[in-house]
Order: structure tokens, then C-alpha cells, then sequence
């Protein structure tokens, strides 16, 4: 697990649900202490697609953020690309959620 001096920010995350008649649909608003990384690199979305990532947000194991949720951190509103969970299966490894970020 991420040690908790590392989870110096403050996110909060919207969780997409699906799309709507209206446009994309979230679930309720919720906080989640975090350790965020603003640097621009190409990453590949869930279809194999090659997208510019700006933000990679690094959140403990267990937090839920699927693709097309909305994080706001830092006073900028971002959309996941893709998350990944991180875990050692037992291993001393720094399990944690990285979500990376439009």
C-alpha cells in the first residue's frame, strides 16, 4: 500500500455510470486522498487507442474509478483514460489504483 505521507492531495471522483439520453451519466461525488503526477505522455485507452495522457493520479488499493469518470484534482476537471490496480499479491510492493488522466 501507497504509505499515506505520499497521499498529499485531494481528488474527487465522479464514477461514470454509462451514457444517458442527456450525455454521460455519474454516480455521487465522493473524495479520496491521493498522489498525483502531472506529466504528458502517450498512453493507450481501453480500445487500443493512442491518446495524450496530462495527469496520472495514484489513489490507495480499493478506490473505484473507472474509465470516463470525471476527477477533479488541482482545480482541473479530468477524464479517465483507463485505471489500472497495482497489487503485489502479497509481495512488500506499493499496492495502489493508478488512474491515468486526459
Amino acid at each position: 500500500m501507497l504509505p499515506e505521507w505520499l497521499l498529499r492531495h485531494k481528488a474527487t471522483i465522479e464514477p461514470f455510470q454509462g451514457d444517458g439520453a442527456y450525455g454521460p451519466v455519474f454516480g455521487d461525488a465522493f473524495e479520496a486522498r491521493c498522489l498525483v503526477d502531472d506529466e504528458r505522455r502517450l498512453v493507450r485507452d481501453a480500445q487500443g487507442a493512442e491518446v495524450v495522457s496530462d495527469t496520472t493520479v495514484f489513489f490507495p488499493p480499493g478506490t473505484t474509478c473507472p474509465e470516463g469518470s470525471r476527477v477533479t484534482v488541482n482545480g482541473r476537471q479530468t477524464t479517465v483514460i483507463t485505471s489500472f490496480a497495482r497489487d503485489g499479491g502479497g509481495l512488500p510492493t506499493p499496492d495502489h489504483v493508478e488512474v491515468v488522466c486526459r
